[in-house]
């Protein structure tokens, strides 16, 4: 497959291969989300959803922030009869929450680089994502308590207790104080801390590990581990079962097999 581009005004999308790069690209708002940025990212994940071709989607950030959370100076307010406001907030954060949703709900295994701040709705993207990559710059602010929301947002209140437990995560979401990158790899937050330079080269190492598997293998996986998130063991098991059936059957595992056998003769 070739390289592939498609312009958009708030980000950049590029498959490079079998991995997709997903660049959210306001740098002078650091990255903030706006409404158009919220629109356009969720017109990539769904062009992702029944897209074969492209094996791992990597999410990173122009400039010195991985995404700043929502952008407070964007009129979110809608400005007509007071009674419709009500129905209008709500909306519209029913449809930022769902881009948490498309997130688990692509096939693809999505490595957060996280290159800067990762602030309220940017530090969701991350959590929501199945590797966090970070470099020395990185933050991670879930900054909703501190703009007058409640803590939790945008499945903060899922996937951090699940991540660090629910010690820290409480801490976190009821001070909104910031985490530096040392302390994000200490608690589990991230899994690798990187050189600045090193963080997107680091996000394409992991990716193509990943591509060195199956491509029903890399896929029936992150469907498992949606289904560890959300079931309880017996659940978990039977999705794991079936899904080891289903690569033995596909013949994937057969292949797997041979090529580690052939590296042991070599």
């Amino acid at each position: 497959m070739t390289n592939e581009a498609k312009r958009y005004e708030t980000i950049t999308f590029e498959k490079k291969g079998e991995i997709a790069v997903l660049t959210f690209n306001r740098p002078e708002r650091y990255n903030a989300i706006s409404l158009q940025l919220r629109d356009e990212v969720a017109e990539v994940l769904d062009s992702l959803k029944y897209d074969k071709e492209c094996r791992v989607l990597i999410v990173t950030g122009a400039g010195k922030a991985f995404c700043a959370g929502t952008d407070l100076k964007e009129p979110r307010l809608f400005e007509g009869d007071e009674n419709e406001k009500v129905p209008y907030l709500y909306e519209s954060q029913k449809r930022l929450s769902d881009l948490i949703v498309r997130f688990r709900a692509i096939p693809q295994p999505v490595i957060a680089a996280v290159n800067g701040v990762a602030a309220g709705g940017g530090m969701c993207f991350a959590l929501a994502s199945d590797v966090r990559v970070a470099g020395p710059d990185a933050r991670f602010i879930a900054s909703f308590v501190n703009v007058g929301l409640s803590g939790g947002e945008l499945g903060s209140s899922y996937f951090l207790p699940r991540l660090v437990g629910m010690s820290v995560a409480s801490e976190l979401l009821l001070t909104g104080r910031e985490v530096k990158a040392e302390e994000a790899l200490q608690i589990g937050l991230v899994s690798r801390l990187v050189g600045q330079d090193e963080v997107l080269p680091t996000a394409f190492e992991i990716a193509n590990l990943m591509l060195e598997k199956s491509p029903l293998g890399l896929r029936l996986t992150k469907e498992k581990l949606n289904t560890t998130l959300q079931n309880d063991l017996e659940g978990a098991l039977q999705v794991e079962n079936r899904s080891q059936v289903l690569c033995v059957l596909s013949g994937s595992f057969e292949d797997a097999k041979k090529r580690f056998e052939n590296r042991k003769k070599n």
